[in-house]
């Protein structure tokens, strides 16, 4: 590699962990909002100020869509939805590591699915001990509803993946993010229901234009910029990092101390994910331009709908 691409890899590399750092920053900030509107309103907060900016800052254009590909962005911010509420109920219960951590467990799944080789079957096995660490069902000692939503949390974040690659491989630009976003804010504010409205003061809504800036807006350009730096396998081998992310920020921000057993089974579901991301692919035949080339390493994809996923180094 030149000393040009070594730059950029290194530049893509920081942006993608400035992405995480954001989204688990933004969840830190999101967990002091509990008292006040609790999770569901945290998660509608947050969410509908994203929606609000998208529509002006990206301004959606239907019209330039198929009438698929705009049931796929929908269908996605059903699910944005749906993952945020869920694990804000998850963080509002148990350690935003632990959250993290079997949040997680999502993308891996779709890592592990998307291959052929039984050797895959190797990192669902380590995660599945890293979970059992970080819950310790045997003990009593973690929340089995927030467990619940966690796990409701990774399944909504499988879906999510699947859907965004359909939304990547169908929409140019930032048309999938400013349909789903504003699709997203209208879900949760919808779970939130009515009352939601009668907690607003004009200081929380300040306060949420600056969290849906810190998450989902900006991690998702910093993806986005990253992955036109960095070949999907770094990238998803560095996303990976996000529940060891998660444990540091509960720690330094929340006071949130984990165990011995949950710090080892934090680096257990860290190394499931990276690795599953290494020997993990995906099979694209003719998807178009933003798809990427059947013998391209795929791993965990990223947040952001309308990643380009073709590695160029």
């Amino acid at each position: 590699m030149t000393s040009l691409g070594h730059t950029s890899a290194r530049t893509g590399s920081l942006m993608a962990l400035a992405s995480m750092s954001c989204v688990q920053l933004g969840l830190a900030a999101s967990v002091g909002l509990l008292d006040r509107t609790g999770a569901e309103g945290a998660a509608a907060l947050r969410l509908a100020c994203a929606g609000a900016l998208a529509l002006l800052l990206l301004r959606p254009r239907p019209r330039s869509m198929t009438r698929r590909s705009l049931a796929a962005a929908a269908a996605l911010g059903v699910v944005t939805g749906g993952v945020t509420v869920l694990f804000m109920e998850a963080v509002a219960r148990i350690p935003l590591g632990t959250a993290s951590a079997l949040e997680f467990l999502g993308p891996l799944a779709v890592a592990v699915a998307r291959s052929r080789d039984r050797r895959q079957l190797l990192w669902p096995a380590l995660a599945l001990v890293g979970v059992l660490l970080l819950t310790r069902p045997w003990a009593g000692a973690t929340d089995p509803v927030g467990i619940g939503f966690a796990l409701g949390a990774a399944a909504c974040w499988a879906a999510y993946i699947l859907l965004t690659q359909a939304v990547g491989d169908a929409v140019e630009g930032l048309q999938g993010l400013a349909v789903s976003l504003p699709v997203a804010g209208v879900v949760a504010v919808g779970i939130a229901g009515p009352g939601f409205a009668t907690t607003l003061t004009p200081q929380l809504v300040i306060l949420g234009l600056g969290l849906a800036l810190l998450l989902p807006l900006v991690p998702f350009s910093l993806e986005m910029l990253a992955l036109r730096r960095l070949d999907t396998a770094a990238f998803g081998t560095l996303m990976s990092l996000e529940p060891a992310i998660a444990a540091l920020v509960g720690l330094v921000l929340l006071h949130q101390v984990p165990g011995l057993p949950a710090a080892v089974g934090v680096v257990l579901v860290v190394a499931a994910g990276a690795g599953a991301t290494r020997t993990g692919g995906r099979a694209v035949a003719d998807a178009g331009p933003a798809a990427e080339t059947p013998d391209s390493p795929s791993g965990l994809p990223s947040r952001a709908p309308e990643r380009v996923a073709t590695p160029l180094g």
